[in-house]
């Protein structure tokens, strides 16, 4: 479990590669009284990330970094990890897998949100697969990340049924949803609220 300092919010840092909508919906809670996280940085790995554009709405900083030579990279993220003071990680919808030797530096803190009710379905292409394998519930799951997959202790999971016409595309629009209720929900039961 996580701890937080006096009254203090901990400062968080959120990766992402895409549009952000997880990031967004952290920067909302952040905000709200009952939230212990307060998001101080936001780290991506591609420039044209649409969700870069709710750090500068939001006035926090933001850093891209090219993940050719991951090492190097990594340690570049940890060192401005710590000159930002940042205590916690949440990977929402970050498509670079972190090194073992990075995960160690944060161990227990850093989360993920899985669009499947781990552990079916790690890595990609869940919805599909899901829908391949005739599901007839899918979901998504806020675990600690270990050095494995998505593999690491499930915090919250929440699951959604998938209906008849179900298309990948209307399956990860409702996952989606759900994503944005659970992943603060997630942060509040690690803090033990």
């Amino acid at each position: 479990m996580v701890k937080l300092i006096g009254h203090k919010k901990v400062k968080t840092a959120v990766f992402i590669s895409g549009a952000g909508s997880n990031l967004k919906s952290l920067i909302k809670f952040s905000k709200t009284k009952k939230s212990p996280i307060s998001v101080s940085l936001i780290i991506s790995n591609n420039p044209k990330a649409k969700g870069l554009k709710h750090g500068k709405r939001n006035k926090i900083k933001s850093r891209v970094f090219n993940f050719r030579k991951k090492y190097k990279i990594e340690n570049q993220i940890l060192a401005v990890l710590k000159d930002c003071d940042i205590k916690m990680i949440c990977l929402a919808g970050f498509m670079k897998i972190l090194s073992s030797n990075f995960i160690t530096k944060f161990k227990g803190r850093i989360l993920n949100i899985h669009p499947s009710l781990l552990p079916r379905y790690k890595g990609l292409n869940t919805h599909k697969r899901a829908l391949d394998n005739n599901e007839k519930y899918s979901g998504c799951t806020v675990h600690f990340v270990n050095s494995k997959l998505d593999s690491g202790k499930i915090i919250l999971q929440k699951k959604v049924k998938i209906l008849k016409n179900e298309t990948k595309n209307s399956l990860a629009k409702k996952i989606l949803a759900i994503e944005h209720e659970l992943y603060p929900k997630a942060i509040l039961k690690v803090f033990n609220l």
